[in-house]
């Protein structure tokens, strides 16, 4: 059994001012990732639409009202959907999905992911290089996150 308080864990606002915390770590999970957020009005729970295909998440508001841009594809229109305190809703392995606070009120939620490590994310943006691939996909560079091609290998720095 392990226990935490959250209000002792550090903020990891994954080099923004978020308040988001890792819970994983402080309670020794091996299965499962585990993080809470606290949104200010304009915040976003990650940094754009985006889909793992090796993790299901899971997303409970606590206070204010998170709105979730969601899609089955890349290729496919998004459509939103608002979870207010209380509420939950469930992310499958491959489904395009990104989480903000658009209200007035702070958002407070809890993010569940399985299994707990996550290496295949993708973003719906074609490959510019070869045009053969709707998504790329997130990989570790020396000096931080790229996006890559998984048709050609092309990477592209996701910040500019």
């Amino acid at each position: 059994m392990e226990h935490v308080d959250v209000s002792t864990i550090e903020p990891d606002g994954m080099g923004e001012d978020l308040d988001r915390r890792g819970l994983t770590g402080a309670l020794g999970t091996t299965d499962l990732a585990a993080n809470y957020y606290a949104l200010d009005p304009g915040e976003a729970f990650s940094g754009g639409l985006h889909a793992h295909l090796d993790q299901e998440e899971v997303f409970y508001v606590f206070e204010g009202t998170a709105t979730f841009e969601h899609a089955p594809e890349a290729t496919a229109e998004t459509e939103t959907t608002a979870v207010g305190p209380g509420g939950a809703i469930r992310f499958a392995p491959g489904e395009f999905q990104q989480g903000r606070n658009e209200g007035d009120e702070r958002v407070v939620a809890l993010a569940l992911g399985a299994p707990a490590e996550s290496t295949e994310v993708r973003v719906p943006e074609a490959c510019h290089e070869c045009g053969d691939s709707e998504v790329l996909a997130f990989v570790a560079g020396e000096d931080g996150p790229l996006l890559e091609c998984p048709e050609c290998g092309t990477q592209v720095d996701p910040n500019g």
